[in-house]
């Protein structure tokens, strides 16, 4: 059991560090916010899977408030961005309509 919990821990590790390359690459802002919620997502395993190779309980309650802030963190970047995209597109059509007025 302690070898595969190693196992898990290391290989976890080693997908963390390419999740943090579609966060550094991503092409679009969505691609990143989903990158980022990738790592956030696998930070959680990885402290869970710690707290259970070093039977440490306490660590669990960090991985639930992580995953909640994470969580939340997304959603409010989501609608961030979401809001500043329907801003833009509202401001485009209103200088669309001046220019045909003109």
């Amino acid at each position: 059991m302690d070898i595969a919990m190693n196992v898990i821990f290391w290989g976890m590790i080693g997908i963390l560090f390419l999740c943090f390359l579609r966060l550094i690459k991503g092409p679009s802002i969505w691609d990143r916010l989903l990158g980022m919620n990738i790592v956030a997502t696998k930070i959680v395993i990885i402290i869970i899977v710690y707290a259970s190779i070093f039977d440490t309980a306490f660590l669990l309650d960090f991985a639930i408030i992580y995953a909640l802030s994470g969580f939340i963190g997304t959603i409010y970047i989501a609608l961030f961005f979401a809001d500043r995209k329907r801003k833009r597109k509202r401001e485009d059509e209103v200088d669309n309509d001046n220019n045909h007025n003109s």
